[in-house]
């Protein structure tokens, strides 16, 4: 399972960006989608969760203002940000539970870069 995000860059504090990642390979199935971030010096964060079923959860860093949803049939999951924070800024992981065959385990992505500017 192959995971790419995009969709970083460079905003303005109070601006807006929206993240996708996109799922490939063989699999059956892709259980819960989750996106992290990290910045220099610190662990990966897990900011945002979304289950087959579309429960989501959200860190409290970023609750009210990230909104995460996923594509099935896409295979996508998506982040969107709103009133983005200098503080916000990091590198974006996505990761994904996906099941092939009878073997279940997690996949990350590369990452994508955020930078919000004061």
């Amino acid at each position: 399972v192959q995971l790419q995000a995009c969709g970083g860059g460079l905003v303005q504090a109070g601006g807006s960006l929206k993240l996708s990642c996109t799922a490939s390979g063989r699999f059956s199935a892709i259980h819960t989608m989750g996106w992290y971030r990290q910045t220099p010096g610190n662990q990966r964060e897990l900011i945002a969760t979304i289950t087959r079923d579309g429960v989501t959860d959200y860190a409290d860093s970023v609750k009210g203002r990230f909104t995460i949803s996923r594509d099935n049939a896409a295979n996508e999951m998506y982040l969107q940000m709103v009133d983005l924070e200098p503080e916000d800024t990091a590198v974006y992981f996505c990761t994904a539970t996906a099941r092939i065959r009878l073997k279940v385990r997690d996949y990350w992505g590369q990452g994508t870069l955020v930078t919000v500017s004061s």
